[in-house]
């Protein structure tokens, strides 16, 4: 028989061993949770989304993520622009709830929930990169952020310290230039590996401006895709029924279409080549300095993966990857985003985290940023607040299913009227099998639209048989049923999210003319 103090020793030793178990267990109900977004990535333009661009291979380590987890297909921006996007990922809201319906928009602490619920539940939180809210991101545990738009070389950061916000500011530097990419990817490093309540999972926002224009990337991609020849899409040539009928697009062009403002002109292209060669190399520079901006996101979401998984983090960390919306690149002859055509209403999402997500899965459910927070908040066992107008597809992404009541259609709205890139003002309704679009042409009360209106128009696309959306059967008798079977639908969606038109009487008319 062993002696009591044998017996004493055996059981002191059990002890030691569980002890550290509650912890354990604690850090995999709350895992570490890594967003990385990053600005205007259009979903064609990673290699996992299948699209004329994955030749080129542009995001190796994307299409790693999306290997080992999940591709979400049909993720839609709510409100296609910068500071509406973020707005939304930070409250869970539509844009006309949340009051940031345009680019002069802020959030201040008191709005910035997801954070705030984060911090609650017992998270270290941390916000680096492009935050283009304007108020102070102090919801945050740790913040480093850009002002505004930032500089792609060299930048300045905003931080926490004893002056008020926004004065306290270091900028980032070398002889040789620093690429804010590489910076932004620098200082997430830092604050992970030096973090101070390393006892606590982490919730880290890591947000590149890149690829936003004027696409200026990093010297050691200069010569990436010289001598290759980027696929053009066949929409940059041929227009067919897309758009207005019978009357000129609208919106910035690749080439020479609008003189005021295109992408030959950002592209310093010789004016005095002909239209075709004109949008041809305007296009050619564009797809290249895009796509080398790309390549650097990519290869600094590398350098994060490579921390984790020197540090053990990586099986135990949620990685999501996606951006603040998507961007016309070249498709129908647009540049930017704004519209609610597919390139630029469609967000990538790429979701990797082995103990709940299926290596290698996709998933075709209809899913918009107004659910964003809901999951991240769920991921960490977070309840979301009814104040939040989305829900959690954590769900979907444990590969349990579409839920029975998930809605079956999305609601989109772009607001600045005519600013910057020519859009006029629209809202409409995405199925899976049809996009119906009014063009209601007015300024409202929107902050930064342009004053004049333009005269309002339909749009209605068949996505089953036209994905690409080359033809607007607005006035085909045979989709009359369809017509009227949308606009109630979109009236009922209105309604569901709070947005009604009974408070724009003249919107209210236009609609009712149309």
């Amino acid at each position: 028989m062993p002696s009591t103090r044998f017996n004493c020793l055996i059981l002191y030793s059990i002890a030691l061993f569980l002890a550290p178990l509650p912890a354990l267990q604690a850090a995999e109900q709350q895992p570490n949770i890594l967003y990385i977004m990053s600005d205007d990535h259009a979903a064609h333009a990673i290699g996992a989304y299948g699209s004329r661009l994955a030749a080129v291979n542009p995001t190796p380590t994307l299409d790693r993520l999306a290997s080992e987890g999940m591709l979400l297909k049909n993720v839609f921006c709510t409100n296609s622009i910068c500071t509406p996007s973020r707005a939304t990922l930070m409250t869970g809201q539509y844009s006309h709830v949340n009051g940031v319906t345009t680019l002069n928009g802020a959030i201040g602490p008191e709005q910035q929930h997801l954070a705030r619920l984060m911090k609650s539940a017992g998270y270290e939180t941390a916000m680096v990169g492009k935050w283009h809210l304007k108020k102070e991101p102090a919801a945050f545990d740790f913040y480093t952020v850009l002002p505004g738009q930032g500089s792609y070389f060299n930048p300045v950061f905003r931080v926490r310290g004893p002056k008020p916000w926004p004065k306290n500011e270091f900028r980032v530097s070398r002889y040789d230039s620093k690429h804010s990419s590489d910076a932004i990817t620098d200082i997430s490093l830092k604050w992970l590996k030096n973090r101070n309540q390393k006892n606590k999972p982490f919730f880290l926002m890591h947000h590149f401006k890149a690829p936003h224009d004027n696409f200026e990337n990093a010297e050691r991609y200069d010569w990436l895709y010289q001598d290759v020849t980027i696929p053009e899409p066949e929409s940059l040539w041929q227009r067919k029924n897309h758009g207005p009928l019978n009357k000129a697009l609208y919106g910035t062009s690749v080439g020479q279409r609008n003189q005021r403002r295109n992408m030959g002109h950002h592209m310093f292209v010789d004016p005095g080549l002909s239209s075709e060669e004109y949008t041809r190399e305007a296009y050619q520079r564009y797809l290249k300095k895009f796509l080398r901006c790309v390549r650097g996101v990519d290869d600094n979401v590398k350098r994060l993966l490579e921390h984790l998984e020197e540090t053990g983090e990586l099986d135990n960390t949620i990685i999501v990857y996606t951006a603040d919306q998507g961007f016309m690149l070249g498709e129908h002859d647009y540049i930017d985003k704004r519209w609610m055509y597919e390139e630029s209403l469609r967000m990538p999402f790429i979701v990797r985290y082995p103990k709940w997500i299926k290596a290698n899965s996709k998933d075709e459910t209809i899913i918009n940023n107004v659910n964003f927070a809901p999951t991240l908040l769920d991921m960490a066992g977070v309840k979301k607040p009814e104040f939040m107008q989305g829900r959690s597809f954590l769900p979907i992404l444990k590969g349990e299913g579409t839920p029975a009541d998930w809605p079956e259609a999305t609601y989109y709205r772009y607001w600045m009227h005519m600013a910057h890139h020519d859009n006029p003002a629209h809202y409409g309704i995405r199925t899976k099998d049809y996009k119906l679009i009014f063009f209601y042409g007015l300024p409202l009360d929107a902050p930064g639209a342009v004053k004049p209106p333009t005269p309002p128009h339909w749009e209605l696309y068949d996505l089953q048989k036209d994905p690409h959306e080359m033809q607007n059967v607005i006035a085909d008798p045979a989709y009359a049923p369809v017509v009227k079977k949308l606009k109630q639908q979109l009236k009922q969606l209105k309604q569901q999210v709070g947005d009604t038109d009974e408070r724009y009487p003249e919107l209210k008319a236009r609609l009712n003319a149309s």
